[in-house]
């Protein structure tokens, strides 16, 4: 009995192998498999890095005006996203507010003559006059629009504080403006980069979630703010309405 009970268990698991591998031909299991778990990591949601620079859109205080008065005139950036490192400057009578020191610089360099410069103090969020700021280049957070950060505060104290924690230089409005143009050829050849691949994939989603549009766009501002208050793309985030901006602006 006790023979024939083990050779019946055998022959079970014999069975139970023969359907398996009916069911699943050698070697297609384990492809069916992976590509079901990269399936699944592929479709859930991927959770966005919190910028160090960025502020709820409630925080953020907006000087321009205007239907792009969310981005920035330079590079088209979401201005609260980078809000700790936003400029304003008055430019032939009116008010721009940059995403960064390096969009200022941009500004500069194209031969404008900004005046009332303003940057935002990273302690209070407000804007204060760049003559009464204090500057900490080159600390551990990430910079906008550049290798090398440069952020702004009120208080020297606040500055130290900053730079004691996250490392960097404490320099005036001039300093920080002057490193943005020293690094502003390297950091725009970088930038550039990013750019055309973020142009190319603004194709891509242009041409599937995107009503199509012969506008033309003398900036990435002005592109986002017509595919926002047009309706012309259905369901993209921050950055792939950025992408998109970008596309629209170089066509």
């Amino acid at each position: 009995m006790k023979k024939t009970f083990i050779i019946l268990l055998a022959l079970g698991a014999l069975i139970t192998v023969s359907q398996a591998e009916m069911k699943c031909a050698a070697g297609k299991c384990g492809a069916a498999m992976k590509q079901a778990s990269q399936s699944k990591t592929m479709n859930k949601p991927k959770k966005m890095l919190k910028l160090f620079q960025a502020v709820p859109k409630d925080k953020a205080v907006l000087l321009q005006k205007g239907k792009a008065k969310a981005f920035c005139p330079e590079c088209g950036m979401t201005l609260p996203m980078f809000y700790k490192t936003n400029h304003a400057a008055t430019v032939n009578g009116k008010i721009k507010q940059y995403c960064s020191i390096h969009c200022l610089a941009e500004e500069m360099l194209k031969g404008a003559n900004p005046t009332d410069i303003k940057v935002v103090d990273v302690t209070t969020l407000k804007f204060i006059p760049v003559d009464k700021a204090f500057y900490v280049v080159g600390s551990h957070k990430k910079g906008t629009m550049t290798m090398v950060s440069k952020y702004a505060f009120g208080s020297k104290a606040d500055a130290e504080a900053f730079a004691k924690a996250n490392g960097g230089k404490i320099t005036d409005f001039k300093g920080a403006l002057d490193a943005a143009k020293a690094e502003f050829e390297k950091d725009s050849k970088m930038i550039a980069k990013k750019q055309a691949m973020m142009a190319k994939k603004g194709a891509m989603l242009y041409a599937n979630k995107c009503q199509k549009t012969d506008k033309k766009f003398v900036s990435t501002a002005e592109a986002k703010a017509y595919v926002v208050s047009h309706k012309l793309c259905d369901g993209l985030n921050g950055k792939q309405l950025q992408a998109v901006g970008l596309y629209l602006h170089q066509k």
